[in-house]
């Protein structure tokens, strides 16, 4: 099911200032979808079509890695919160922005990427974002997020 939604979404964190919304024909995206392994899969597809769409399939390792960390956090909202989860995508000014709310309440760990089989994914995410967070919804659940740049080194040729 889509819902496309906006508003203002607060950081967690106050060095950080409010992440804008982004300018009107920019991208954004937001699904939702049900509490099943498959819906994992399909949020991959998702981020790789939008992104394609969105004219950011030439910068390969941003979408590989927007997938790869998508699935992290998908797959951490079905374990965790065994919820329906919402993804949303949005990109606007190099940046593009990965969510993932479900009703899960307790907040992700990074852990140390040792030699189990399972618990590496917030690990992950903290190595190839950005920046990443945390968000405490005012209903039930929080918003797992992550930021990636969609520029080269040379720059923006243009903005999304």
């Amino acid at each position: 099911m889509l819902r496309l939604s906006g508003g203002r979404l607060p950081d967690p964190d106050p060095r950080y200032a409010d992440y804008p919304q982004p300018p009107l024909g920019a991208g954004h995206l937001s699904v939702e979808y049900d509490p099943r392994p498959s819906a994992v899969r399909e949020a991959r597809a998702e981020v790789r079509k939008q992104l394609e769409g969105w004219g950011l399939a030439e910068a390969a390792d941003v979408v590989d890695t927007a997938e790869l960390l998508v699935s992290e956090l998908a797959t951490n909202a079905l374990l965790h919160s065994a919820s329906r989860f919402t993804l949303t995508l949005s990109a606007a000014h190099g940046v593009l922005r990965c969510e993932v709310a479900d009703s899960g309440r307790r907040a992700p760990r990074v852990l140390d990427a040792g030699s189990s089989e399972s618990g590496r994914g917030m690990f992950l995410v903290a190595a190839l974002a950005l920046r990443w967070g945390c968000l405490q919804n005012d209903g039930p659940g929080k918003t797992v997020w992550f930021e990636l740049g969609t520029c080269g080194a040379g720059g923006c040729a243009g903005e999304v």
